[in-house]
């Protein structure tokens, strides 16, 4: 259930004010269905009582004889109209309360023309009710006479009132009154118009909606752009106050971010300086020594110590490089790190992946990619190297053919200082800060870096960027 509901805020607000038009719009539609009918009841009532005041009035002092023969002049099949011993109405309880009360006005109006008792009853059409009129098919016939054809066929199958009214010699005035029949609240007609209505309102609530949402979505983005990139552009602290004080705490939060890194740049950078000298002293120290196991070991420290600071070193400043990014050409590139390592090879496609561009720093990239190749070469003896378009990506393999890395800890390796020691120790290649520094370039870019043991055996590492528009 759960994959069929909206999964973003836009489309659950979307969703919301639909469906708010939409239950709005069947309530109206049920308010003026039920009013349309409840108009139409006392409009019925109306005309029952004119006409039976037209038709007492006309009556009144005829004999009982004349009354039949009018009565049969005056009747036809839609308002029939009898004088009889008998009422049509037999029963002398009304069926509701609003018959019962038209009943008494009736004979409170009739009383003066000698009316003693009145009588009405809500009849169903009956099956005969039910057929139509007949239309002629093959004449021309107006818009109005059309019209007035289906009125007549509507009055025809609907409901009628049966109206009994006592004379003061007793005798009875049967008539019958159709009941006008209740126009659709939708036809064929008006719903092209409601579409059209609908699918404005619709379509000014996604434009209201997506306006409403832009800046979140603008937010969503530079918090995304910040995580790949600390030096980027801060937001525009522009639009209503709810917006400006979100892009002002964003803000705020980028500055005290770069801060704080740029403090660490400079503690590596004073760490480093004042390694420097007593690393210096050491070596002359050394220099003065004569040959011996003892010498050589220190000096083996010596450039152990030499190069942890100076990998510490690169991974501290390595984020904060004042370089600007720009359209790389990876096939070159890539050939030009492939050029630096004999251990290293180009695959025969990746020669012919021609016009592949990415927007990234481009001495970085190639920092990426040269670990990526360092890496390969130091644990597997050899970098075969391919380049391939996926889709909207670049995707640059560097494949090793050392023993790979327990599935479990593929991801680990990807930690500060993490090695596998079984095979990744010190004499054999790095600290365990070249991945690291890998996939934090590659981030930065827009891109991933994802490890997977080959299925022929080795390590594979891809490297994923976005292509430049």
């Amino acid at each position: 259930m759960r994959r069929f509901l909206p999964q973003t805020l836009p489309a659950w607000v979307l969703l919301i004010v639909i469906a708010g038009l939409l239950a709005g719009q069947v309530a109206t539609l049920y308010i003026v269905a039920q009013d349309r009918a409840a108009s139409s009841d006392v409009v019925n009532y109306y005309r029952l009582n004119e006409r039976a005041f037209s038709i007492v009035q006309l009556m009144r002092q005829l004999p009982p004889e004349e009354r039949r023969q009018m009565a049969f002049g005056m009747s036809n099949p839609d308002y029939a109209l009898a004088v009889a011993d008998q009422p049509a109405v037999a029963s002398p309880i009304a069926q509701d309360d609003q018959l019962a009360e038209l009943e008494d006005i009736l004979v409170g109006r009739l009383s003066k023309f000698g009316v003693t008792q009145a009588r009405v009853r809500r009849d169903p059409a009956t099956l005969d009710d039910k057929v139509p009129h007949h239309r002629p098919e093959d004449s021309e016939i107006g818009e109005v006479e059309g019209e007035l054809l289906a009125l007549a066929a509507g009055f025809a199958r609907s409901d009628k009132l049966t109206a009994s009214i006592q004379f003061a010699d007793g005798q009875w005035l049967n008539f019958t009154e159709p009941i006008i029949p209740p126009g659709p609240v939708l036809s064929l007609a008006s719903l092209p118009l409601y579409a059209v209505v609908a699918a404005l309102v619709a379509a000014m609530a996604v434009w209201a909606i997506r306006r409403l949402t832009a800046p979140y979505r603008i937010m969503e983005s530079a918090v995304r752009r910040i995580g790949d990139d600390l030096k980027s552009q801060p937001l525009d602290e522009t639009g209503s106050r709810e917006i400006r004080s979100a892009a002002h705490a964003i803000n705020t939060m980028q500055a005290r971010l770069r801060a704080y890194v740029e403090d660490r740049e400079q503690l590596a950078a004073a760490l480093a300086h004042d390694l420097r000298t007593p690393l210096t002293r050491m070596r002359l120290r050394l220099s003065l020594l004569r040959s011996s196991g003892v010498r050589t070991a220190l000096a083996a420290d010596l450039a152990d110590v030499e190069a942890i600071a100076s990998s510490v070193i690169d991974f501290a400043t390595f984020e904060v490089a004042e370089e600007a990014s720009e359209r790389v050409d990876l096939l070159s590139l890539v050939e030009s790190v492939a050029d630096g390592y004999r251990q290293a090879t180009l695959e025969d496609g990746a020669v012919q992946a021609r016009e592949l561009v990415c927007e990234a720093r481009p001495i970085a990239l190639k920092r990426c990619i040269a670990n990526l190749v360092q890496n390969a070469i130091a644990y597997g003896k050899q970098a075969e190297i391919g380049l391939a378009r996926s889709g909207d990506f670049a995707v640059v393999s560097v494949r090793d053919a050392g023993p790979g890395i327990p599935q479990a800890r593929l991801d680990a390796v990807f930690s500060p200082f993490v090695r596998l020691e079984a095979s990744r120790n010190r004499e054999t290649g790095g600290l365990g800060l070249g991945l690291t520094i890998a996939r934090n370039i590659a981030r930065a870019a827009g891109g991933e870096i994802v490890l997977a043991n080959h299925p022929e055996g080795g390590l594979l590492a891809e490297l994923r960027l976005p292509l430049a528009a």
